[in-house]
C-alpha cells in the first residue's frame, strides 16, 4: 500500500509554524525532491487533526463538529500523490477549528469575542464568509449549531494568526515563488473534500469540482486538462458550483506572472467508508485518478512556461 507516514527516501521533509497549546506540534508539514520534478504544489489546508486539549474541551459535541469541519484525511490522499508524481505538498496540521487557513484574517465574527464590530474600523460590517458561521474562526455548523461553549479569547486568536496562518501563507507563497523561478510557470492544485452532491438535471453527481474563481485563477487550458482527465477516467465534474476556491486562491495566484491556481473538491463518499469517518476500499482509485491528473496539468504548466526543454523533466511524456 502507498499509505503510509513514513518520508520518502528522495525527498525532503520540512515543518513550520507552531499549534497553541500543543508544544513541540508544528503546524504544518512540507515534502518535495530537491530539485523540484514537478511544476506543481499540492495544499491541504482542511485536514489538520493536531487538536489541543484546551481546544476540545471548549467544543461542543466535538468529535461530531470535528468530523464535520476536517477535509477528512485529505491529508492521505495529497500525501500518496505527492509521492506518486512528485509534486510538492503543504499540509496543514492545525485543525480547522482552531482557525481556517482558506479564510482571510479579516473574516472574523467579533461577536465570538464580545464585540459587535471590528477593531479600529467600527462600522464595518462582518464579511460574507464570517456570517454563515464559517469565518477564520468556525462559529457553527448546519445539524450541529453554535460550535463553541464560551466567548474566544483575542490574544488566542492573535497566537493562531502569528503562529499558524501567517506562516503557513508565507511558506506556500515561498514554495510558488521556487517552483516559479525554476519552471517559469507553476500551478498551485488546493485539495479540499466535499460532502455527497445532489444529482442535477438528471445528470449524476459530480464527484470532483474545479474551482478557479470564475476564470480569474488559472489558465483556461489547466481547466481543459483537468476535465479532460476526469471524463476519461469516468469520474463525473462540476466547474466553480457549488465550490469556486477561496482565500488560497485569491490571494496566491498571479495568472499574468506565471501562478496558476485551482481547487480540488473530491465527494468524501469516494474515498472513505460508509461513515466518511475513515479510509474506504476505493481511495486507491482516487489516488489513480489525482495523478493521472497532476501529470497532466504539469504539461500543460511547461507549456505556459514557454520552456523548450523538457528533458530535466522524465514525467513530462506520462
Amino acid at each position: 500500500m502507498i499509505f503510509d507516514d513514513k518520508a520518502d527516501t528522495d525527498s525532503t521533509e520540512q515543518s513550520g509554524g507552531r499549534i497553541p497549546g500543543a508544544p513541540g506540534i508544528a503546524a504544518f508539514r512540507i515534502w518535495g525532491a530537491e530539485p523540484s520534478a514537478l511544476p506543481v504544489l499540492i495544499s491541504v489546508p482542511h485536514a489538520g487533526r493536531a487538536y489541543p486539549r484546551a481546544l476540545l474541551r471548549e467544543m461542543r459535541h466535538a468529535d461530531a463538529a470535528a468530523l464535520k469541519l476536517e477535509d477528512r484525511y485529505v491529508d492521505m490522499l495529497g500525501r500518496a500523490v505527492a509521492r506518486e508524481t512528485g509534486a510538492a505538498l503543504l499540509v496543514a496540521q492545525a485543525p480547522r477549528a482552531m482557525i481556517d487557513l482558506n479564510r482571510s484574517p479579516e473574516d472574523i465574527d467579533w461577536e465570538m469575542f464580545g464585540r459587535a464590530n471590528r477593531p479600529k474600523q467600527a462600522g464595518d460590517p462582518p464579511s460574507r464568509r464570517a456570517l454563515t458561521g464559517l469565518g477564520l474562526i468556525p462559529r457553527r455548523l448546519p445539524g450541529i449549531g453554535e460550535l463553541w461553549r464560551r466567548r474566544h479569547d483575542e490574544q488566542d486568536l492573535a497566537a493562531r494568526i502569528a503562529q499558524i496562518h501567517e506562516p503557513y501563507h508565507a511558506r506556500l507563497a515561498g514554495m510558488l515563488a521556487a517552483l516559479q523561478e525554476r519552471w517559469g510557470a507553476v500551478l498551485l492544485i488546493d485539495l479540499h473534500s466535499m460532502p455527497p452532491l445532489a444529482p442535477r438535471a438528471g445528470q449524476p453527481a459530480a464527484e470532483f469540482v474545479i474551482g478557479d474563481r470564475f476564470g480569474a485563477t488559472c489558465h483556461g487550458s489547466l481547466i481543459g486538462a483537468a476535465f479532460a482527465q476526469l471524463a476519461q477516467a469516468g469520474r463525473p465534474a462540476a466547474h466553480n458550483r457549488p465550490y469556486a476556491g477561496g482565500y488560497v486562491l485569491e490571494r496566491h495566484a498571479r495568472p499574468s506572472s506565471g501562478i496558476h491556481a485551482m481547487q480540488i473538491e473530491v465527494d468524501r463518499s469516494c474515498y472513505l467508508d460508509a461513515r466518511m469517518a475513515e479510509p474506504g476500499p476505493d481511495l486507491d482509485s482516487v489516488v489513480a485518478v489525482l495523478s493521472g491528473m497532476v501529470r497532466r496539468l504539469a504539461s500543460v504548466v511547461v507549456e505556459l512556461s514557454g520552456s523548450a526543454d523538457r528533458s530535466s523533466w522524465p514525467l513530462a511524456a506520462e
